[in-house]
């Protein structure tokens, strides 16, 4: 069987989608204006960009066995034993954490380190930065790697970001932790949007990913350092984003009710130069 495959990433997270052939024959013209308008939306964008809503929008018109079968073929279809996560030495996990962001920033920082009930604090802060090593469930849970136990990627957030984009991180760790499924994940993340029940994400929101160490996938591992600004809604549009010669990156994160902004830097957290 042919399938139509798509790739695109957004900070080094590998996306892949297959539309099987299979699908125009059962859904007839609608179908088949989706894959023409995802052919259009990946091809006009470069190469290492995302366009969720693009890729989202045919999910649910193709048959659950379909994808039920690919997903069994995924190499990280389900989630593996929680202790695949965890860090074990909790000062090397520290240590990475802080790798985030340059030690003017990060040596201030309060650090966060997973523990059995969720995010811990480690090392208390005075600059209202937070650094801590995101694991695999802080993509969508509809991303292949969503269960990827090898993802680690430090992040250092400012105080808009910490509190307002990290509350969602928190979330989906806690349910992760607590056994649930893809799906329950998705449902809990969306409930407590539309319940508003943390402050909406504020102006200047945004981050440091500047770690040597990180890996973001299995396809692009430590990608490029970087920065990040998280924003409500569909914004791509107000940063001119994507656009040829444009320096910035954006992808919308439909689950999450927000674009994400990137920018490349030329250097890693600790000085050394980064490969172009």
């Amino acid at each position: 069987m042919t399938r139509l495959k798509l790739y695109t990433s957004i900070d080094g997270h590998s996306v892949r989608y297959y539309l099987p052939d299979s699908c125009l024959v059962a859904l007839g013209s609608v179908c088949a204006g989706l894959r023409r308008r995802i052919h259009i939306a990946v091809n006009s964008m470069p190469k290492k960009l995302i366009n969720l809503v693009a890729l989202v929008s045919f999910a649910w018109v193709v048959p659950t066995w379909q994808f039920q079968a690919q997903a069994q073929m995924a190499p990280y279809a389900v989630a593996p034993p929680l202790s695949q996560y965890f860090i074990a030495d909790k000062s090397s996990e520290i240590e990475l954490a802080r790798s985030a962001a340059p030690a003017s920033i990060a040596d201030e920082a309060e650090v966060l380190v997973l523990a059995k009930d969720g995010y811990l604090s480690a090392s208390k802060g005075g600059n209202g930065f937070v650094c801590l090593v995101e694991r695999s469930w802080a993509k969508t849970t509809d991303d292949p790697e969503f269960w990827n136990p090898k993802v680690r990627a430090p992040i250092c957030i400012n105080a808009p970001a910490a509190r307002t984009y990290l509350p969602i991180v928190l979330l989906k760790t806690r349910l992760v932790l607590a056994g649930k499924t893809r799906m329950e994940i998705a449902r809990g993340v969306n409930l407590a949007l539309d319940a508003k029940e943390w402050p909406p994400l504020e102006r200047n929101a945004m981050c440091y990913m500047m770690s040597k160490q990180q890996y973001l996938s299995d396809d692009d591992m430590h990608w490029h350092p970087h920065m990040m600004w998280f924003v409500p809604g569909d914004a791509a549009q107000s940063w001119g984003a994507n656009l040829s010669s444009v320096p910035a990156i954006a992808g919308r994160v439909a689950e999450d009710k927000m674009t994400v902004f990137m920018v490349k830097v030329d250097h890693w957290s600790d000085g050394t130069a980064a490969m172009p």
